[in-house]
């Protein structure tokens, strides 16, 4: 095999990387603050240490597992005063190391993973992306598995007995709700998970395509969870079929809130109800159910982030011969990440910025068009992103027999009681160390707490959670 040092130089990395922007960068510590993988991993990773090594001894850094554990969540990138890519420059790297025949430090990236992250083949799937780095996704799970086997079989024999008391409530089995049934469960703790749709999963389940997150994959992570004892209740909705203050009376002493954002923004404006426009969550978890979707020929999708181009990729992969993406602001400003836009755009889905809907038209009660206006941008708004602005005498049309409305999701928590403290967005107040409530004993994380974001980040409060929980009872006598 090729020493490392005569495959990569820095002067090649100076080419292929912007490294003037790496060299002024601020060494303001939020690559690392901000990620979640440096939580979950601790000492194991370090992303602005790994950026260092890069450029300082490159034939090391091919040959290091650090490597193989960015998730691709770019949080990184949004927040970084620099706008460093790390993941871009991450995969770079990654793919000289496996053209050069470097596994063995792949290999030992997915025991940190299976070691310290729940859920390992869910979150290699939708977070690591192998196959970005030209790596069999088949081969890397198979892989996962017999890690997961060996640890496993060494801890056999070791499990905890089931504790009379500390009997825990989870609301919700999306990823962060399962990472505090795994975390507590395999530490003895007597755990039940109220769902109130037919299967566990939640967002995994209800959104994420199949191609993405094939769901055999996602009933081998349940499962493990079940045999560690986790008690399950399906279609159960907390607020309907039970009350939120009979889960203390059942004896309940810690209760965690991992509803998610299931509810769908409204778009205002008219045409809304037309036959032929869908909401891309009720679209995406049809299509996950396996219902029969008429699908347009002409799609559009209105709306900027992740569930806007899984519907509209969604939408080609069943037929759909066009499928365009309507966004109000810039690339820049876009939720989606920057590689799941590119990605789409691979696709042949569409992509048009600075474009917003102002009235959805239509025929014989079926949609038919959508009359756009085009955008420019302003000032800052609250979130940090330049405020769009019609511009005057801009406004066009454009053909369309289907609409998929992606503008948002929400959580759902009409059934929490007064005392649990919302922010003004709607979202569950949280201690952001404990993730505790403003009730005591009641913790949240997940999108019920943050509102949209990724698999890893729901799964990085799941276990703070998880941890603030176990001390809890034992501080409480639980």
């Amino acid at each position: 095999m090729q020493h490392p040092k005569t495959i990569i130089s820095k002067e090649v990395l100076e080419r292929l990387l912007d490294v003037e922007k790496l060299k002024y960068c601020y060494e303001c510590g939020i690559c690392t603050a901000s990620c979640p993988i440096t939580e979950l991993l601790g000492k194991d990773y370090n992303p602005r240490g790994l950026l260092e090594k890069i450029f300082l001894n490159p034939e090391n850094v091919l040959a290091s597992d650090e490597l193989w554990l960015c998730a691709w969540c770019y949080r990184c990138h949004k927040r970084c005063p620099q706008a460093l890519k790390l993941p871009e420059i991450f995969l770079f790297m990654r793919k000289i190391a496996k053209e050069h025949g470097y596994t063995q430090p792949f290999e030992e990236a997915l025991q940190k993973i299976v070691e310290n992250i729940p859920l390992p083949l869910v979150t290699t799937l939708v977070c690591f992306h192998p196959e970005r780095a030209g790596l069999d996704k088949e081969k890397v799970l198979e892989k996962i598995e017999q890690i997961r086997e060996k640890l496993s079989k060494a801890k056999k024999g070791r499990m905890p007995v089931k504790s009379v008391e500390g009997k825990v409530a989870i609301i919700g089995s999306g990823p962060a709700g399962l990472t505090v049934a795994y975390e507590l469960s395999r530490k003895g703790y007597d755990v039940t998970i109220f769902e109130a749709l037919p299967e566990l999963g939640g967002m995994l389940r209800k959104c994420i395509p199949e191609h993405r997150l094939p769901k055999q994959v996602l009933n081998k992570e349940i499962q493990a969870i079940k045999d560690l004892g986790a008690k399950i209740k399906t279609n159960v909705t907390v607020g309907k079929d039970l009350n939120f203050n009979d889960l203390s009376k059942e004896e309940h002493k810690a209760i965690f809130i991992g509803a998610g954002a299931h509810k769908s923004q409204k778009l205002k404006i008219e045409g809304g109800e037309l036959k032929g426009v869908v909401h891309a969550l009720d679209f995406l978890w049809n299509v996950n159910c396996g219902k029969t979707m008429e699908i347009g020929k002409n799609i559009l999708v209105i709306g900027g982030g992740n569930v806007a181009l899984d519907a509209a990729k969604t939408a080609l992969r069943l037929g759909g011969n066009e499928a365009t993406v309507l966004y109000r602001r810039s690339t820049e400003e876009m939720p989606a990440n920057p590689w799941e836009v590119k990605e789409t755009e691979d696709k042949g889905v569409k992509i048009e910025f600075l474009v917003a809907p102002k009235k959805i038209l239509g025929q014989n009660g079926k949609a038919s068009g959508v009359e756009c206006v085009r955008m420019e941008l302003g000032e800052l708004d609250e979130t940090g992103r330049r405020k769009p602005t019609p511009m005057e005498g801009s406004e066009f049309t454009r053909k369309t027999d289907m609409v998929i409305l992606a503008i948002g999701e929400a959580p759902n928590l009409e059934f929490l009681p007064k005392e649990i403290e919302l922010n003004e967005n709607g979202t569950v107040w949280v201690n952001p160390i404990t993730m505790e409530t403003s009730l005591p004993g009641v913790f949240a994380g997940g999108d019920a707490v943050t509102g949209p974001a990724t698999v890893i980040e729901a799964i990085q409060a799941g276990k703070r959670a998880a941890e603030s929980i176990e001390n809890y009872l034992k501080s409480s006598g639980g």
